[in-house]
């Protein structure tokens, strides 16, 4: 969960460039070569869990956030930048 001002921050959705000039899946203007070796010629390659982990349970989190998911509901903060959203003083919650 995060707030309306992280929202924006989110992470792009893995799929292909869309078909127009100047995109990285073209053949023209720069873009990918044909049969190229993608693990010879990487640039740099995007890794959807990195190197960014949890600040309390330090899972890996696959946004750039300070907190992962659960962590993050249990508190009822923002995952990203960790301004309180949600009041959770009256939530039955446990940690099993």
């Amino acid at each position: 969960m995060v707030c309306e001002k992280c929202e924006k921050k989110l992470s792009k959705v893995i799929v292909p460039d869309k078909w127009k000039e100047g995109a990285s899946n073209t053949t023209e203007g720069g873009g990918r070569k044909i049969n190229e070796n993608k693990l010879l010629s990487k640039k740099k390659r995007w890794t959807p869990y990195g190197n960014t982990k949890c600040t309390i349970c330090k899972q890996q989190v696959h946004q750039d956030a300070k907190y992962c998911h659960t962590c993050a509901y249990s508190k009822g903060v923002c995952a990203m930048c960790g301004k309180q959203v949600l009041d959770t003083k009256f939530y039955k919650q446990s940690n099993v």
